[in-house]
């Protein structure tokens, strides 16, 4: 999987028929900023309202997931937001003219195809993965629905559908890497059974339904005049059953097709949870309600155990910068260089790593016996980290200075000992004007804040 946070390179739009409103919709995929995440933007309406990809928004989950936020509702997200964790993208905004994606084929590959044409572009951020810490299980007795995630450090996910249905069976699908999304899974189509077909025109649903975008599966005898009503019903010329029991002779583009869309599906739908997963996911008999559901807990889970405000830090990933690229920004020498590692940086937020050694030269008097790391140092390895951030707006960092010029608010809530590992966490206050930045600064240990304060600083080129 991806370490660092990725979105496009340009522009991408696509174009096509709603499967259940039938309203033709143009989507353009766009290119967007670190931690953006993904945002849907009906710009056929009255300020162009946002509706994040959420599962705070979803709203109904009649046959397709849909949201709304804003006053603004997006039908049938999966398929799109299935396309965009496939393919390990993160930034994206969704900007659409009408009321839903367009359905394409029934599946995600129309989606895939044009987002890889355009290019994939690496953003200078690490991914926010949720690394599932223990089994989080959902279950719907009603409805014979199981679903969990258990702690695994990658993505995979498994799925078992059965409908009782002679046609289909009990079918199973398997992705055990994203690699395999775009040539196993992105081209399969969304299905449904000719006992639904009537029932979906009548709750108006599928008015963009056609046999050439969805799979319909026939698991009964069908008599002749039915056929003839099936014709009418989607205005076809004549419509036909295969031995196999799919409508129309259409060809499976694998056995287990049905079974893969519903992993689709699935992957399309936990994308609401909001943050890329770490974890094997085990679905029976899923569905877009469990789907949700599921989301929720996982969101839930997240928001209950997760330190407010508190950065993660995974030790095993690469870093933004490690301690060469720092001393090549950086002016500062042993024994005054008191920062590790960055781990994020964008344009008004810096991430830093201070690991605490008892070899540190001040311990040696402050405090033998009792070694505490000086407050003094804690806001100068603040200041050297926020010093990144700054040197970060300019393109050629290694021609200018950065000075102190003073604190406040500053607190100090727990002492820090040799062991500890600091993360530091600077953001802007405001843009920076005429060379004078402001920001905010953290320290935590262990997701407890123990020292926080504002400075501010000046940039100054060394020639002037």
């Amino acid at each position: 999987m991806n370490d660092k946070q990725h979105t496009i390179k340009a522009p991408v739009t696509v174009s096509g028929i709603g499967l259940h409103t039938g309203v033709v919709s143009n989507m353009t995929f766009m290119p967007a900023p670190i931690n953006h995440g993904y945002k849907f933007q009906r710009i056929d309406l009255p300020d162009q309202p946002i509706v994040d990809a959420d599962v705070d928004n979803v709203v109904d989950l009649s046959r397709g997931t849909t949201i709304e936020q804003n006053g603004a509702r997006v039908n049938t997200v999966e398929h799109v937001l299935a396309a965009l964790v496939g393919l390990e993208i993160d930034n994206v905004l969704i900007q659409i003219d009408g009321p839903e994606p367009p359905i394409m084929d029934g599946s995600s590959i129309l989606f895939v195809q044009p987002l890889l044409d355009v290019g994939l572009e690496e953003q200078n951020a690490l991914r926010n993965f949720f690394e599932v810490p223990e089994e989080i299980r959902f279950k719907d007795g009603s409805r014979e629905t199981e679903i969990a995630i258990l702690p695994l450090d990658d993505y995979r996910v498994t799925v078992m559908v059965d409908y009782h249905s002679p046609v289909l069976g009990s079918q199973h699908a398997s992705l055990t890497d994203l690699n395999q999304f775009k040539d196993e899974i992105a081209s399969c189509r969304t299905f449904c059974f000719l006992h639904e077909l009537e029932m979906l025109y009548k709750q108006n649903l599928i008015k963009g339904g056609d046999l050439s975008n969805a799979i319909v599966v026939v698991d009964r005898v069908v008599e002749e005049n039915e056929l003839d009503y099936l014709s009418d019903l989607l205005k076809k010329p004549k419509v036909r059953v295969k031995k196999e029991g799919i409508l129309n002779n259409v060809d499976l583009r694998y056995k287990n097709e049905p079974a893969r869309h519903k992993l689709l599906d699935l992957i399309g739908d936990l994308a609401l949870v909001g943050r890329p997963l770490k974890g094997q996911i085990l679905a029976a008999r899923p569905g877009h309600a469990s789907n949700v559901a599921f989301a929720k807990k996982i969101k839930k889970y997240i928001n209950e155990t997760m330190v407010k405000n508190a950065p993660m830090y995974d030790p095993k990933r690469t870093p933004v910068m490690d301690i060469n690229k720092i001393m090549q920004t950086l002016p500062h020498r042993y024994p005054f260089v008191l920062i590790d590692k960055i781990i994020h940086l964008d344009d008004t937020t810096v991430t830093g790593i201070k690991n605490v050694t008892v070899n540190e030269p001040f311990f040696q008097g402050h405090f033998p016996g009792n070694p505490v790391f000086p407050g003094v140092f804690q806001i100068e390895a603040m200041a050297q980290t926020g010093g990144i951030l700054v040197l970060n707006t300019v393109p050629d960092p290694e021609n200018y200075w950065t000075y102190f010029l003073g604190i406040d608010k500053c607190r100090f809530r727990r002492k820090i000992i040799p062991g500890d590992t600091i993360i530091f966490k600077c953001e802007l206050l405001a843009p920076i004007k005429r060379g004078i930045a402001k920001m905010q600064g953290q320290a935590y240990v262990a997701g407890q804040l123990v020292m926080e304060a504002e400075m501010s600083a000046s940039i100054v080129r060394k020639d002037a």
